[in-house]
């Protein structure tokens, strides 16, 4: 669910007290933070924020598409390693869900394929 209209975004206030001073002072400087669930204001733009993932900090850089958006969604805490050999194994010996099968992309139709 949304937050309120009335309330504004929610930033939490050190994060915000610091950015404050550093657009005072006309510096750019990378902040660490742990506060993964800030939104971002335009008030952040062009600074870079090192965000942390539970592992270590990951350096964002703030541009003005992602005002609106929270710090979290930038700095992602998992690592996808890809699919197990098993799952691409199964997929290439034809398991279900190629062509034909239910549920699977339909043959075009009125299209006639003819061999010679």
């Amino acid at each position: 669910m949304a937050r309120s209209i009335k309330k504004g975004p929610y930033v939490e206030a050190p994060l915000r007290k610091r950015i404050e001073e550093m657009n005072r002072r006309f510096e750019k400087k990378v902040l660490k933070t742990w506060s993964r669930r800030s939104t971002i204001i335009p008030d952040m733009v062009g600074h870079t924020i090192a965000v942390h993932n539970g592992k270590k900090f990951i350096p964002v850089y703030i541009s003005e598409n992602m005002v609106g958006h929270k710090l979290g969604e930038f700095a992602p805490t998992r690592t996808f390693r890809g699919h197990s050999r098993a799952d691409s194994a199964a997929a290439a010996a034809g398991a279900p869900g190629g062509p034909g099968a239910p549920g699977g992309p339909a043959p075009s139709a009125g299209v006639v394929q003819t061999t010679k």
